[in-house]
Order: C-alpha cells, then sequence, then structure tokens
C-alpha cells in the first residue's frame, strides 16, 4: 500500500521539482528572449568562423545482437541470442558556407528583436517576483 502511494506520488513530486513558481513564472515569460539570444549566439559564431554546421541524420543498418525466446525440447521457456539487423540513425555534423552579409543582416535582425524583447522580460521578470515573493 504505502509503495502504491509512493509511486503516485512520484509525478507530482517531479512536477514540483521544476522550480519555485517564481522560477516557472519567469522562464514562461522569458521563452522568446532566450530563444533570440541562443539563435543570434549561433550566427555571431557562424560569423566569427566563416562557416556554419549542418546537421545531417544518416541512416544505415547494422547488425546486432537480439534476443530471442524459444521453447526448449522439456518444455521450457529458454532465452538467446541471434544476429539481427538493426536501424541505426547517426548524426553527421558537416560545414557549410555562409553568405557574409546575408549572416550579418541576420546577426543586426536579432539583435535588435533580442533588444525588444529585453524590455519585456524585464518588465515580465519584475512582475513575477512581484506576483511570487519568495
Amino acid at each position: 500500500m504505502t509503495r502504491n502511494i509512493t509511486l503516485a506520488m512520484l509525478p507530482i513530486l517531479a512536477l514540483t521539482a521544476c522550480g519555485t513558481p517564481q522560477e516557472q513564472c519567469i522562464r514562461r515569460n522569458t521563452d522568446e528572449y532566450r530563444n533570440v539570444s541562443s539563435l543570434l549566439a549561433e550566427v555571431e559564431g557562424n560569423l566569427a568562423r566563416g562557416y556554419a554546421y549542418e546537421e545531417r541524420l544518416i541512416h544505415r543498418t547494422d547488425w546486432r545482437s537480439c534476443p530471442y525466446s524459444y521453447i526448449g525440447r522439456d518444455g521450457q521457456r529458454l532465452y538467446g541470442y541471434r544476429p539481427c539487423m538493426r536501424d541505426v540513425v547517426d548524426t553527421h555534423r558537416q560545414r557549410v558556407p555562409i553568405d557574409p552579409a546575408v549572416e550579418t543582416r541576420k546577426r543586426d535582425h536579432l539583435a535588435q528583436r533580442r533588444n525588444d524583447l529585453a524590455r519585456q522580460a524585464n518588465a515580465a521578470v519584475a512582475a513575477c517576483r512581484a506576483a511570487h515573493p519568495e
């Protein structure tokens, strides 16, 4: 009985462990600002390197050991392994050329957007702190 109650309470504990109400409010209201900041950092990195990275998924088939079960002569269920084909997906990261003029325009636009969002994020953080004091 105690075990079932404990198992039932685990999801609730996991949700409450995601931060205080103030932290959740701040995270929820600054999501767009963080996304734009991340994109801006990526574009600035591309400009500094002179190229960007592109990730491609490569699908291939690989031999693996797969478990299987069978019934033995005495009627018992036995377990073993046999070779089988499995689909595997690898992520390959490669360099791709960039157009510096396009990347510069993108950087300027993202910087302006981040500045606009910073004002909104600061107001939202102040409102969250006022609504959920710690």
